[in-house]
C-alpha cells in the first residue's frame, strides 16, 4: 500500500522538545534518533502544501504534572524555558501551526486536542486525515491519536518518527490505537520525494 499526502492531510508533530531529548529534564530515551525521520516527513509535507501543527507541552510554574506539586514527573517543558524550546536541528516549516498544551496549572493534558484549538483548524483546512508522530508513544502520541479517532479523523501513526518512554508500554498503546482504528505507517509507505 502506497499513500500518497494531500492538501487535506495534516502532519501533527508531538512534543519533540528539549526535555523530552536525551539532555533534558524528562527525556525520552532515544528521542533524538527520531529527529532526521520527522524532518524528512516535514519536507514532504511542506512539499504538496499540507498544514503541519507542532504540539509543545507549556507548563506554568505551578503545574499540577510535577513532582513538587503532587503529580508524576519532574519539572519540564515551563513556558519560556529552554526545556520548552523545539531542538535546533527540527526543521518546523515557517508557516507551522504551533500548539501549547497543558498551559492550566490544575489540569494535565496529554492529548494535543484537549483545551487547544488543534481540532478548529483542522476542520477550518477540511483535514479528513492525519499524520501523528513525535513522543511520547505511550502518552501524548498515544493520547492524540485516540483524541484524532474519537473525533472522527482517519489516523496514521508514522511508526518511525514516534519514540517512547519504554518499548512495552509503547507497543501496548500502538495495539490499542490500531484497535480503534488508527493505521501505522513508515516513510517507505508513503509516495513522495523524500519519502518513497
Amino acid at each position: 500500500m502506497k499513500l500518497k499526502i494531500t492538501e487535506t492531510d495534516a502532519l501533527i508533530v508531538v512534543d519533540v522538545q528539549n526535555d523530552f531529548m536525551p539532555w533534558g529534564t524528562l527525556p525520552v530515551p532515544g528521542a533524538d534518533l527520531i529527529i532526521p525521520v520527522v524532518n524528512d516527513y516535514l519536507e514532504n509535507f511542506k512539499k504538496v502544501g499540507a498544514p503541519v501543527f507542532a504540539t509543545r507541552d507549556w507548563h506554568p510554574e505551578n503545574h499540577i504534572s510535577f513532582k513538587e506539586n503532587g503529580g508524576l514527573w519532574p519539572r519540564h517543558c515551563v513556558q519560556w524555558s529552554k526545556g520548552s524550546q523545539f531542538p535546533e536541528s527540527l526543521k518546523l516549516p515557517k508557516d507551522s501551526f504551533i500548539i501549547n498544551k497543558g498551559y492550566r496549572p490544575e489540569l494535565e493534558a496529554y492529548s494535543a486536542f484537549q483545551g487547544t484549538v488543534l481540532n478548529d483548524l483542522l476542520k477550518e483546512r477540511g483535514v479528513k486525515r492525519v499524520f501523528i508522530c513525535g513522543v511520547a508513544t505511550d502518552y501524548c502520541v498515544f493520547n492524540t491519536a485516540l483524541g484524532a479517532i474519537n473525533l472522527g479523523y482517519f489516523v496514521f501513526v508514522l511508526e518511525d518518527g514516534v519514540k517512547g518512554v519504554s518499548e512495552e508500554s509503547s507497543r501496548k498503546a500502538l495495539d490499542k490505537l490500531l484497535k480503534r482504528g488508527a493505521v501505522l505507517v513508515k516513510k517507505g509507505d508513503l509516495l513522495g520525494s523524500c519519502l518513497s
